[in-house]
């Protein structure tokens, strides 16, 4: 099976995480989802293959070189998708042979992907693409990596003249809300390095991420009837919103790129009484990184003072670190990662991750873990697509540091 046909079939699974949840993983959906992957993994012969208490999704490939020594490299991919998008009754289809020009993804809600928005689907004038009917994610993120890593699996299970070593993999739930990696056994995993397979274009090789945060903003209001409000009402609504205007403009997703890092306001609710104001924090600097979530206990504090002690309360939680401190001793990840793109006719390049990655964390964990490319584009979108011939391409790569990593060890 090719990986955009996995890719197909996992799309009947509904498996978005939820941060309103607190169990592990945060919805069911993504158990089931796990569930199945274990038992396509049993099905490939892949070893070890199951799910854990936290539903975490690993097992193992075992070397096919007699008496083989050496170090054991990892592949890992997520299952949850975002809530934020439409994500239930995704209906994914094949473009084939895409001529360049607009893609009518839904005539009747004239949902169109276009490259006069997104110009670098000209690079794939030619080849297949999987899309959806627009009114839903694809769910390539992170699909498409773990359909990437099973294809992978296949390949060499089946074709026992590629030597390999020791192969690890593993399926994480609770990504896309900062909690992939918080029940990740890194020592039980057993690998030592690993490749997250989470990214956009194939060729992509990625050792830099944000640092990463995430913010909560309560505010405590005092409701009273309107007529008689002088001097007595304090809406919380009108204190978050005032919250919020003291934060840069400019420094916003839609307003930043590179290495510019933001404020993201991803959650706001508020009635006169009280009032709640979600932000997740980015930046690739560390001394910016602290210097935006010291701008937001000042603003805390001004607005305390103004309003009164305990109006406003700040919660930030750190989420994961710019993984690039941890990758660069380990420089060889990135060398035969690049090796890998070019020996399958790629254009290796490595831009900084406007995002995180498992791999962020667990490299913070002792498992150093650059990411990797999945032939994706337009990830938490309804405009989310996928190139076919990519992703043969990014499985190829996969199979490639299997053999690679073969090398780095002894046996017959």
């Amino acid at each position: 099976m090719r990986a955009y046909e996995r890719l197909i079939k996992y799309a009947k699974y509904e498996a978005a995480s939820d941060r309103a949840s607190d169990s592990c993983p945060s919805t069911p959906e993504q158990l089931e989802f796990g569930r199945a992957l274990a038992e396509e993994m049993r099905s490939l012969g892949i070893k070890d293959a199951h799910m854990d208490e936290n539903g975490y999704v690993f097992g193992t490939i075992e070397a096919n070189i007699e008496g083989w020594e050496g170090p054991v490299v990892g592949f890992i991919a997520h299952m949850d998708v975002v809530r934020d998008v439409p994500y239930q009754g995704i209906k994914p289809r094949v473009v084939e042979n895409y001529s360049g020009g607009d893609i009518i993804l839904n005539p009747e809600h004239n949902i169109v992907l276009s490259p006069s928005e997104y110009p670098e689907l000209m690079n794939y004038v030619g080849k297949d693409l999987v899309v959806t009917d627009g009114t839903t994610l694809l769910g390539a993120d992170n699909r498409a990596g773990i359909a990437e890593i099973m294809t992978m699996a296949e390949v060499l299970l089946t074709n026992p003249e590629i030597k390999h070593g020791t192969i690890k993999i593993g399926f994480t739930p609770d990504e896309e809300i900062g909690r992939g990696a918080d029940r990740f056994d890194v020592r039980r995993f057993g690998a030592d390095f690993a490749y997250t397979v989470d990214g956009g274009a194939f060729g992509e090789v990625e050792y830099e991420t944000f640092n990463a945060a995430t913010a909560k903003i309560t505010v405590k209001g005092r409701n009273i009837h309107p007529g008689t409000a002088k001097n007595k009402m304090k809406n919380a609504a009108l204190i978050a919103m005032e919250f919020n205007s003291l934060l840069p403009p400019a420094e916003r997703p839609e307003h930043t790129e590179g290495y510019e890092g933001f404020y993201h306001l991803i959650d706001i609710a508020g009635v006169v009484e009280h009032a709640c104001l979600t932000y997740i924090i980015r930046d690739h600097d560390k001394v910016k990184f602290r210097a935006r979530k010291e701008l937001l206990k000042r603003i805390t504090e001004l607005m305390n003072a103004k309003y009164g002690e305990d109006t406003v309360n700040l919660e930030i939680v750190d989420s994961y670190a710019n993984m690039s401190e941890q990758i660069k001793p380990h420089w060889h990840l990135i060398e035969n990662a690049y090796e890998a793109v070019r020996e399958v006719g790629g254009k290796p390049h490595s831009i900084p991750v406007r995002g995180g990655t498992d791999g962020a964390r667990l490299s913070f964990m002792g498992l150093p873990c650059p990411n990797l490319g999945t032939g994706s584009h337009n990830h938490h979108s309804k405009l989310e697509y996928a190139c076919v011939q990519a992703m043969d391409d990014c499985v190829a790569v996969l199979v490639k540091l299997a053999e690679k990593y073969a090398k780095f060890g002894k046996g017959k």
